[in-house]
């Protein structure tokens, strides 16, 4: 296992799509009054400029500001009334961009993350970008915060094992420009979300 330190903003790619594929095998960490809680990032989705599924698609409001700020912060939003999701802004400032991430493997904190799904499942713990909040306690005020800032208690770390081979696919549950090869999970990974048509 590697030793774990955060990720640099100058490491990230300043573009959305290829932010999306490097984050997988990441590490996301959120450091909680109670304990850490971590994960190895194994599916994203890009939400690239001009994209019609993106927040940032109409222009910049008070919702989706962050995503018009500098790469690297944390956006997080409310979906369908139901759950919180997690993006990281992913373009130069005043350009709207965002990975979303949708599935990480646990590593650390895995009884603080059951508790807080209230479940003990451990597959399903973490698979699907709502799920991956709650476990991991990301609300909107996490809402803006610097991944690669040595002050955020969340933020982006380095792998601490090599990812195997990167699966690319459409991505899930859009009316809007779905057909776009925009999805990359690491295959054969237990803790990647939705159908199996799109996991092979």
């Amino acid at each position: 296992m590697r030793a774990l330190r955060r990720l640099r903003a100058k490491e990230l790619p300043v573009d959305t799509t290829e932010l999306a594929r490097f984050l997988i095998g990441k590490t996301l960490v959120h450091d909680l009054p109670e304990g850490r809680v971590s994960g190895r990032i194994v599916e994203a989705e890009a939400y690239p400029i001009g994209d019609a599924a993106c927040h940032a698609f109409r222009g910049e409001t008070p919702r989706n500001r962050t995503l018009f700020g500098r790469h690297g912060h944390a956006y997080v939003y409310f979906n369908y009334g139901v759950h919180w999701m997690m993006n990281v802004s992913s373009e130069p400032e005043g350009k709207g961009g965002g990975v979303l991430i949708r599935g990480i493997e646990p590593l650390e904190g895995i009884d603080i993350m059951e508790r807080n799904r209230g479940v003990t499942h451990l597959q399903g713990l973490t698979k699907g970008p709502g799920r991956l909040a709650r476990a991991m306690q990301i609300t909107k005020a996490e809402d803006g915060l610097d991944l690669c800032s040595p002050e955020s208690p969340l933020w982006l770390g380095t792998p601490i094992k090599p990812v195997s081979e990167i699966g690319i696919t459409t991505r899930i549950g859009l009316t809007k420009e779905a057909h776009r090869q925009l999805r990359f999970f690491e295959k054969g990974n237990l803790f990647v979300s939705g159908p199996r048509k799109l996991l092979l």
